[in-house]
């Protein structure tokens, strides 16, 4: 049976990506941010020994447009390529997926879960997504480990409310656990965390904020499910609203999950967060 053994929460910060491509990663304001991963790369590969990654991301109108963009859109294919994002493309080799995997997580989120959920046979994948795949797997010709990208709007609204994304975490776990084949699945919940990009309020971060939101997402996560979007980019920025899709991965793991790995770094105009938490089976 496969299980889930592993709960991410990270930001997925596009200057990141930049930095990994230029190999600038022990630069004085960035070598703080990465070696915090380091002991996640080691945790994922050695101890939970994770083989699938349910990615939780948004999709910045790079892939989907603002002409028709889904609320959930489900990947259903063997192999996602990467997007450009007006930059180029990066070079990273393709994510993998697994095909029989996705068609059963799609199967049972709308038939058992009745979620209408987006099947992508087709999708081309961003920053949202590869960039905490940067920071919590190394790859060389391939990535060590396959993926099932999970594409939520936080950007056109109406969006789903943080109780939402929340049921959505507990139906893939339900969905996982059906699947008949042995396997490890790391959920990861990417975005935010305090950030505003625009408008009167540009630069916008509020730290106490965001080391609220890692407590509680920990042992209150239902404190974060009550709230509405208008009280999370009140206090946080428009754009931490994305962090309602840490509240995925947080449904997919059990209540009694415990805290492995804890960091917060805001040098610049977006906090930038991580927590790991390790499933009881």
């Amino acid at each position: 049976m496969a299980r889930v053994v592993a709960g991410i929460g990270t930001s997925h910060v596009p200057s990141i990506g930049a930095v990994v491509d230029k190999g600038e990663q022990d630069s004085p304001a960035w070598k703080p941010l990465f070696d915090a991963y380091e002991p996640v790369k080691s945790w994922l590969a050695d101890e939970v020994k994770v083989d699938e990654v349910i990615v939780i991301y948004n999709d910045h109108a790079c892939d989907f447009s603002f002409a028709k963009y889904p609320t959930f859109a489900v990947g259903m294919s063997a192999e996602y390529e990467i997007a450009d994002e007006g930059f180029g493309v990066r070079p990273l080799p393709s994510i993998k997926g697994n095909l029989e995997f996705s068609a059963h997580i799609c199967r049972h989120l709308v038939y058992e879960e009745e979620f209408d959920i987006t099947i992508c046979r087709d999708m081309k994948v961003e920053h949202g997504l590869l960039v905490p795949m940067n920071l919590c797997f190394s790859h060389g010709e391939d990535w060590p480990v396959r993926v099932i990208p999970v594409q939520v709007n936080v950007l056109q609204h109406p969006i789903p409310t943080a109780l939402r994304c929340y049921k959505l975490g507990k139906a893939l776990r339900r969905a996982v656990e059906t699947y008949g084949h042995d396997l490890n699945v790391a959920v990861m919940g990417t975005g935010g965390m305090s950030h505003q990009l625009h408008g009167e309020r540009f630069g916008h971060l509020n730290t106490e904020f965001d080391n609220w939101f890692l407590n509680k997402i920990e042992v209150d996560p239902q404190a974060l499910c009550d709230m509405t979007h208008d009280e999370m980019m009140d206090q946080a920025g428009a754009e931490a609203v994305e962090l309602i899709m840490w509240l995925t991965m947080r449904g997919a793991i059990t209540d009694d999950a415990h805290r492995i790995h804890r960091n917060y770094y805001a040098p610049m105009t977006t906090g930038m967060g991580l927590i790991t938490m390790q499933d009881t089976l």
